[in-house]
């Protein structure tokens, strides 16, 4: 992962404090396991629930699918929670769950992401349906696999059931991977069990997911932050984008970009063609980029510093439909079964169907025809609203 915009998960093993919630949100993928695949609809199931390979634990070491609940904000600290923290929390108006997590930036087959360690029969109340569903999945990671993201494994290149690095960037252990699964939390692309987390050193419940359902997340960050102890902090899970109605986009004053800054990112974006695609990547010292590494390194030539992931840069300006959409807007994309609001694809349009984009694995940074699949519509990038988001 790259340096995004919102920092809250510390890093592990007792590195300083750097880095968030945003990132590339997946799917699971099956290897066998228990989706069904004796029809249509079955087989395009199986595709994205699943695990990897054989358990050496038994079917009773994790609970069974509990009530699923959505996490709407997250807290992250540099060390464990108070414990009077928490249960003031699980008491607080329009709170409906608590769950408390290790929850750190570490390093994961030589990427830096979010990496959680989680009680799997607890916590899986907390992931999308499919995710939740899946004892195989949970089962694995209870007994000691790391199951990572759908964008890690197809992405970067991460294959289910190989042993790969987990922990800090001087201490690491191998573990198998056993599921490839979205947990519905922006940059959280690893998770493990709390047993695992604590082998690799990891801050003890520092982090806890907090389902509030009928209050505005906003609202409740505001309350709580007052009881939030030092070095501390709370963001919402995925919050919305916005969607304004026609005619509210303003047309000047630093609201959207110029007519200057639409070439030089046009520009700069071309001359990353041919570059390969890496996961993760958003600088030529890192050999290539991904969809929202292109946007970041074209953009910031116009002196414009988007955010890291496309969910984050999908909120940089107003999304409008693509019949509306102009050269130097940016086009997004719902790609995950599991949670189809989150936007996991982006691309810069150059205008008459044409587009820039850094595709998948395998591929080059390339100009190509706009598809609609799953598209949601286009961004038009507010350079004042990009520049709110570093304050």
């Amino acid at each position: 992962m790259g340096k995004p915009n919102r920092r809250v998960l510390p890093t592990i093993i007792g590195v300083s404090v750097v880095t968030t919630l945003a990132a590339n949100i997946t799917v699971l993928v099956v290897r066998g396991g228990d989706a069904p695949a004796d029809s249509a609809r079955g087989e395009q199931r199986a595709r994205y629930v699943a695990a990897s390979g054989s358990m050496s634990v038994s079917p009773s070491a994790v609970a069974p699918l509990g009530k699923r609940l959505t996490p709407h904000v997250l807290v992250a600290a540099p060390s464990t929670l108070p414990a009077g923290l928490v249960e003031k929390v699980r008491g607080a108006k329009g709170v409906k769950g608590v769950e408390v997590v290790d929850a750190v930036q570490g390093m994961v087959a030589g990427k830096q992401v979010g990496l959680m360690g989680v009680e799997p029969s607890t916590f899986r109340n907390y992931t999308p349906k499919p995710t939740a569903k899946s004892d195989a999945l949970w089962r694995n990671v209870a007994s000691g696999d790391v199951a990572i993201s759908f964008t890690m494994g197809n992405d970067g290149g991460v294959e289910l059931g190989s042993r790969i690095p987990v922990g800090g960037k001087r201490e690491q252990t191998r573990l198998r991977v056993g599921a490839y699964a979205t947990m519905g939390i922006g940059d959280v692309d690893a998770v493990i069990s709390r047993d695992a987390a604590r082998a690799l050193g990891m801050p003890t419940g520092n982090a806890m997911l907090i389902s509030v359902p009928k209050t505005e997340p906003k609202t409740f960050i505001k309350k709580l932050r007052k009881a939030l102890p030092k070095g501390a902090k709370a963001v919402a899970v995925n919050p919305e984008i916005d969607f304004p109605q026609a005619g509210e986009i303003p047309d000047a004053n630093g609201q959207v970009m110029t007519a200057k800054q639409v070439r030089t990112v046009i520009q700069a974006a071309y001359t990353r063609l041919g570059w390969p695609y890496v996961w993760g990547g958003e600088s030529e010292a890192e050999g290539g980029y991904d969809c929202s590494g292109l946007m970041q390194y074209a953009f910031a030539k116009a002196g414009i510093h988007l955010p890291r992931v496309a969910a984050d840069q999908a909120r940089t300006g107003w999304v409008i439909p693509y019949s509306k959409a102009e050269p130097g807007d940016m086009l997004i994309w719902a790609n995950d079964p599991t949670a189809p609001g989150y936007i996991s694809h982006i691309a810069l349009y150059l205008g008459k169907g044409k587009m820039i984009a850094a595709p998948r694995r395998g591929t080059v940074v390339q100009v190509q025809n706009v598809y609609t699949r799953n598209m949601r519509g286009a961004v038009r990038v507010s350079p004042k609203r990009v520049g709110s988001l570093h304050r």
